[in-house]
């Protein structure tokens, strides 16, 4: 597989824009398993285009994902979802891997910034309402028009985090307490599932000024009940800080009265608690993942070792959710 050039982009650019110049190419730090590459193409009448390309490093892993992933955000765009607009998928001949090139969209992501900078002090207060509105949007794109993609439901779900953290061998009877306190809360399954994005949350919202100008990282978007996104969206772990249960931007309240106007929709309290709890279950068992990915020496790094401590704030925000405290 070839590197990632000037060169090699231009030629698989082409195909959409003909004869280009490709500029200011840079990889965006973060990511082993998928590289994001930003760059920008003028063209021979001097358009310019600014691109995002993202790839799988190996061309035998994930092929499939990338071609679900572009076909995927067509879709939702198609359906009105603020995403970016997908241009060209990578094919064999370009020796590039598996990936696909979509246009770049400006603004903020990082969640510190959007918490605290003076720059979204107008819109930070909106931008609950904004998530409750997009997560309707999600919800309601036709599963007709969608590629295939696989259906995960609370109980399959329960399962698999169940069958992970069993492989660790060691106790962590908060976690052990929380399973067996949601298996006996299983939300009714959505009939029939819905679209769910699977990584809706607080720094993968494109922010300007006005608002979320896009969702991104689709990766993981299945079909399932709608409700787990924003259970996700409500996990303490994407607050970074702030005591405000929506992400560290607003209130429950706010986030389910823009749902409902927007889907006709008001989810139980009690089915977005048991979302919120397996969103927090999950957390602590990918930061014991990632723990013993350096304790076992698969990676050595103090950052991997470090999260570790993660695992306990998880267990204690777990059992207040489960005592009511959210």
């Amino acid at each position: 597989m070839s590197k990632i050039t000037p060169n090699a982009l231009e030629s698989v650019v082409a195909r959409s824009y003909g004869p280009t110049q490709v500029t200011n190419l840079k990889r965006v730090t973060g990511g082993a398993s998928r590289e994001t590459w930003l760059f920008d193409s003028t063209s021979a009448d001097t358009t310019e285009h600014r691109l995002v390309l993202r790839r799988d490093p190996a061309p035998s892993i994930g092929a499939t994902g990338r071609e679900t992933e572009f076909e995927l955000l067509a879709a939702v765009r198609r359906a009105g979802v603020p995403v970016p607009q997908v241009r060209l998928l990578l094919e064999t001949a370009d020796g590039l891997g598996s990936g696909f090139i979509m246009d770049r969209i400006e603004g903020e992501t990082i969640p510190r910034k959007l918490l605290r900078d003076e720059m979204f002090t107008t819109v930070r207060p909106q931008l609950t309402a904004q998530f409750g509105s997009i997560a309707a949007q999600i919800h309601a794109v036709p599963v007709s028009s969608l590629p295939k993609l696989k259906v995960e439901t609370a109980r399959t779900q329960l399962d698999q985090w169940t069958e992970i953290l069993d492989m660790f061998r060691e106790p962590h009877p908060a976690l052990e307490f929380g399973l067996q306190w949601m298996r006996e809360r299983v939300p009714p399954e959505s009939e029939p599932p819905r679209l769910v994005h699977g990584d809706f949350r607080n720094g993968n919202f494109m922010v300007g000024p006005e608002g979320v100008r896009c969702v991104l990282d689709w990766e993981l978007a299945h079909l399932g009940d709608p409700i787990e996104d924003l259970g996700w969206l409500c996990a303490r772990a994407w607050r970074f800080g702030v005591n405000r249960v929506v992400g560290g931007f607003g209130d429950v309240s706010d986030l389910l009265d823009a749902y409902e106007a927007a889907s006709g929709t008001r989810p139980r309290t009690e089915d977005l608690q048991f979302w919120i709890a397996l969103a927090t279950h999950k957390w602590a068992v990918m930061c014991l993942i990632q723990t013993f990915t350096h304790i076992r020496g698969a990676v050595r790094s103090v950052e991997l070792a470090a999260i570790g401590r993660r695992v306990v704030e998880n267990e204690w925000d777990l059992l207040n959710l489960i005592d009511g405290t959210w």
